[in-house]
């Protein structure tokens, strides 16, 4: 039995390696995506343009404003002199954020009371412009609380913040954990998606059933070259990650592995389920993009799942992306250890069985 089924296993990877395009194929989208995406896929906010208008002629706004434009959000500041130049702006997308000083903004500072500055944002880039506000936010409470601890003997206790497992909030220590869950998930599911399809197109098919392999034996001899693909990808993203990037890997790699294989486990049993349901190799892409798009976007990578309705979270538990991704990022900067891991390796072994359980009895039901 053994020995059939790593015939097939052979030959799949014949299937995937037997040319240099297809291996280039394989390699080439992995080592593009990890140098592009962690600048390309980042919430940060950085070389945006930040519009003035200054009605105050006092000392206060230009110290603000030489904090603004040292600050790595804000590359150039846009002196504006008019409320119908601030509405221009804004309109033609010069300017993230437009920021007001009032006439009597120095007066109040001097006479302790509270000034007003008022900020514009872009509502088109709401997400982009919320965090530049955040930047210029900090700026002027560090500016108020310097003014205050030169004014006061008896300076008070101000807060200070320390991040934990990412001290400096560099987004790539983010982004490339992530990275490698959504890397091996595109390839297990492509590589599990197209098998089945491909031979009932090429009618090669056949062939398989009558020959010594049961379907059972089939599934097996397809999930395994998907994993080993996903697995290499995964191990290149890793590298770069820590090698290129510098970002520290914490936990073991026995455990990041053992999951990976799970987790490839539980996207073998979507990718056959598809390729089961499906006729030909387009109608299976077509349906591998279906699953991976919803999957991201609730995996919890690009906005947090307690953000979600409840309902959806419920939903988003048969999600294998949104366990794995906690697992990578626990291991990757935490340095989790196997009793906590539990709480998101049963859900992958659960929908393992589930998917690969309904896939091999559809493959059945078909073949009959």
């Amino acid at each position: 039995m053994f020995s059939r089924i790593l015939t097939l296993i052979i030959k799949e990877l014949e299937m995937l390696l037997q040319d240099r395009q297809s291996r280039m194929i394989l390699i080439v989208p992995v080592l593009l995506q990890l140098a592009v995406f962690p600048f390309a896929a980042t919430l940060e906010v950085k070389n945006n343009t930040l519009a003035i208008y200054n009605e105050d002629s006092g000392r206060e706004p230009t110290e603000l404003m030489q904090r603004f434009s040292q600050a790595q959000a804000f590359t150039r500041l846009l002196m504006l002199y008019g409320e119908a130049e601030m509405r221009y702006a804004i309109d033609n997308q010069q300017a993230l954020i437009v920021i007001r000083f009032p006439p009597d903004f120095s007066r109040d500072i001097a006479a302790g009371r509270s000034p007003k500055i008022q900020a514009i944002l872009d509502g088109r880039r709401s997400n982009s412009g919320q965090i530049a506000f955040g930047y210029v936010q900090q700026i002027v409470n560090d500016y108020g609380n310097e003014r205050l601890e030169s004014r006061q003997k008896n300076v008070p206790s101000f807060l200070v913040v320390r991040h934990w497992f990412n001290p400096n909030l560099d987004y790539t220590w983010h982004v490339l954990p992530s990275l490698t869950a959504i890397i091996t998930s595109i390839n297990a599911l492509i590589v599990t998606a197209l098998s089945v399809a491909r031979e009932r197109e090429q009618g090669t098919l056949d062939q398989l059933l009558i020959s010594p392999l049961t379907p059972g034996m089939i599934m097996i001899g397809k999930i395994i070259p998907a994993i080993l693909v996903a697995v290499v990808q995964g191990t290149i993203i890793l590298l770069g990650a820590v090698f290129a990037y510098r970002v520290p890997f914490e936990g073991s790699l026995l455990l990041l592995y053992g999951s990976m294989i799970l987790y490839c486990l539980a996207l073998a049993g979507f990718g056959l389920l598809i390729s089961s349901v499906c006729a030909t190799q387009q109608q299976a892409f077509l349906g591998v993009f279906s699953f991976m798009m919803p999957a991201v976007l609730l995996s919890g990578y690009a906005s947090p799942i307690d953000n979600m309705p409840s309902w959806l979270q419920y939903l988003d538990w048969i999600n294998p992306m949104r366990h794995f991704i906690v697992i990578v990022k626990g291991l990757f900067l935490k340095d989790i250890g196997p009793v906590v891991l539990l709480h998101s390796l049963y859900p992958l072994l659960i929908i393992a069985i589930a998917t690969l359980g309904a896939a091999n009895w559809l493959f059945r039901k078909r073949l009959a």
